[in-house]
């Protein structure tokens, strides 16, 4: 099963309106937290948060490399999972919170296919005061977006 996951990552190929096309796979470890316990349609939600913050963060600095690769290495949630209120019925979708985050590595290329630049990136939040009033995948769409500007600035620098 969770080869069917890796593999949904690897075909979520979309490209930027930057013409940058980028590619999102799963790391096998949270491949399988995602068919275990998160659901496909959560892989499919951090893919789409990853795409879009690339393609923001590459706007704002005016870069565009032709393509590039990020692997979820590990994410957690926020609040719980549709597939884990559903698994788990005594899980609360408004009161049921937890510590969230996400840990990333890309790698940008140039049309010739040479390494502009690589970054990997975790943050996973630390205080349970500040998820209160947060989304199912807060903390990891801020990763996200972290990770997102490093590797723009990265770009930009080079």
């Amino acid at each position: 099963m969770k080869t069917i996951f890796a593999a949904i990552g690897a075909l979520a190929i979309l490209p930027t309106a930057a013409a940058t096309e980028v590619a999102v796979t799963y790391s096998d470890d949270f491949a399988e937290e995602l068919s275990d316990n998160y659901g496909e349609r959560e892989g499919e939600t951090l893919t789409e948060e990853i795409i879009e913050d690339l393609d923001r963060a590459f706007d704002r600095a005016g870069v565009a490399p032709a393509r590039v690769d990020v692997m979820i290495v590990d994410a957690k949630p926020n609040r719980p999972t549709f597939q884990q209120l559903s698994d788990r019925p005594g899980l609360d979708a408004i009161r049921s919170i937890s510590l969230g985050g996400m840990e990333l590595t890309g790698t940008a290329y140039d049309a010739d296919g040479n390494v502009l630049a690589t970054q990997e990136y975790e943050w996973f939040e630390n205080d349970i005061r500040d998820v209160v009033g947060s989304s199912t995948w807060m903390d990891a769409n801020r990763a996200s977006s972290r990770f997102a500007k490093k590797l723009a600035k990265q770009l930009n620098d080079s």
